[in-house]
């Protein structure tokens, strides 16, 4: 990487943005956070930014939605979106609207560079995608969580017989 690479990161976790400013940093890549729509559109037009980073949740407005924005003020801008509850319905529609890949969290530094040009990085730095065991279980832990661990409503939520669930989860905790 060049010092001249700049980035533009847009999420709205604070802690987040720092990290990652300083991460890319030792990296030689110069990052500008930005933590919400307006702030990310006028750095947009401030900056000439080489690539973005922008998350898909952004404190409940959807990145998707400042995808084409950023285009609009820059049209070489690659734009990688990253999320933390990656679907194939997101990822299609974030490609659609001109994003170059999509990466769900957590990845690392260097996964997030080669994000960038996928098929220009070796096989094992590329980003690998979840399988879809790995997809369930994500969410049934995401759901796990919104009903503080109580596995009747999370099955109920999930309209999965409790069992089921249960099941799962013991054969999941055994192979990890």
């Amino acid at each position: 990487m060049s010092a001249q690479e700049k980035w533009l990161l847009v999420d709205d976790d604070q802690a987040f943005l720092q990290v990652l400013t300083r991460s890319l940093a030792r990296n030689d890549i110069e990052a500008t956070p930005a933590h919400d729509h307006k702030s990310a559109l006028n750095a947009a037009h401030s900056n000439n930014f080489n690539k973005c980073v922008l998350d898909l949740n952004l404190a409940g407005e959807s990145g998707l939605q400042l995808l084409p924005e950023l285009l609009n003020s820059n049209p070489d801008l690659d734009i990688l979106v990253l999320t933390g509850y990656g679907s194939i319905a997101t990822a299609v529609e974030a490609m659609r609207r001109g994003a170059i890949n999509y990466l769900c969290k957590p990845v690392t530094v260097q996964q997030l560079i080669n994000g960038f040009a996928p098929l220009e990085a070796p096989p094992e730095l590329r980003p690998e995608p979840p399988s879809v065991e790995e997809m369930e279980w994500e969410h049934i832990q995401r759901v796990l969580n919104e009903h503080d661990g109580n596995i009747s409503a999370t099955a109920r939520a999930l309209n999965m017989h409790r069992r089921t669930l249960q099941r799962k989860l013991q054969k999941h905790s055994r192979w990890r």
